[in-house]
């Protein structure tokens, strides 16, 4: 896991400095769609509809943005309607792969994404494939120069998070996405700063890639990133520091 979560921190660090705004916003706004659309429009009562409110916001998206968008979801703006779908394949080396997209078309979406594993020496699977080897988790990265181990595992577990573990230059916290918002909190009354956190999907196993697979999987998780509809991108890989240091 912890080749993966560098990776993680790493496109966090990059989304900062070189992301698109346009494009960021509107994928931003189309999860906050769909999210207020599925659950509750109250983000108090919907944890998913919470954590794509507070994504906008560190993204610094105006507060009118984030409202129209809660408002189309509940019929009172017209919008298109979009629709979750996951996709699913295997990277180069047997990376399993799980593309979470917002979709107004799933063909043209599908399409597009068997043609950018095949580019990128993957294949695109059926559904169920490999999204039964993932868990759905909250994940929050805290920088080791910032807390000890103590002090981060002690705020941690009080907040309800299961485990704290050592991933590379973080800390990396895991916790059931209920736990999630209890843990942030825990974290910020104890004074640690947070690098990243996020409910994401959490391998169970991880497989090693190197040297040319390696950066085959980079580059097809590069790729899928940019896609239009695609939101995240999770994979179940353990690359090598030297390598993921290429695209830092």
């Amino acid at each position: 896991m912890g080749g993966h979560s560098h990776w993680k921190g790493i496109k966090e660090k990059k989304g900062a400095a070189d992301a698109k705004r346009g494009k960021l916003f509107a994928k931003l706004l189309r999860a906050i769609e769909v999210s207020a659309r599925q659950g509750d429009p109250n983000p108090e009562n919907n944890p998913t509809l919470f954590d794509a409110i507070q994504r906008a916001k560190d993204a610094s998206m105006p507060k009118d943005n984030i409202e129209r968008a809660i408002k189309r979801a509940s019929g009172d703006l017209a919008g298109e309607h979009w629709e979750r779908v996951f996709y699913e394949g295997y990277g180069a080396g047997g990376v399993a792969m799980l593309c979470d997209a917002l979709t107004n078309n799933r063909n043209r979406t599908s399409q597009d994404l068997r043609a950018i594993f095949r580019k990128h020496n993957g294949n695109l699977a059926e559904p169920g494939a490999v999204q039964w080897l993932f868990d759905r988790k909250g994940v929050i990265l805290v920088d080791k120069a910032a807390a000890s181990e103590d002090d981060v595992m002690t705020a941690a577990l009080e907040g309800g998070a299961d485990d704290v573990h050592d991933a590379e230059g973080e800390w990396e916290i895991v916790s059931d996405p209920t736990a999630f918002e209890g843990v942030k909190a825990a974290l910020e009354k104890a004074g640690i700063p947070i690098l990243s956190a996020e409910i994401t999907m959490v391998p169970q196993n991880t497989v090693p890639v190197d040297g040319a697979d390696a950066r085959a999987v980079l580059k097809l998780m590069d790729a899928l990133e940019d896609h239009d509809d695609v939101q995240s991108v999770y994979a179940n890989f353990d690359i090598p520091e030297s390598v993921l240091a290429e695209v830092s």
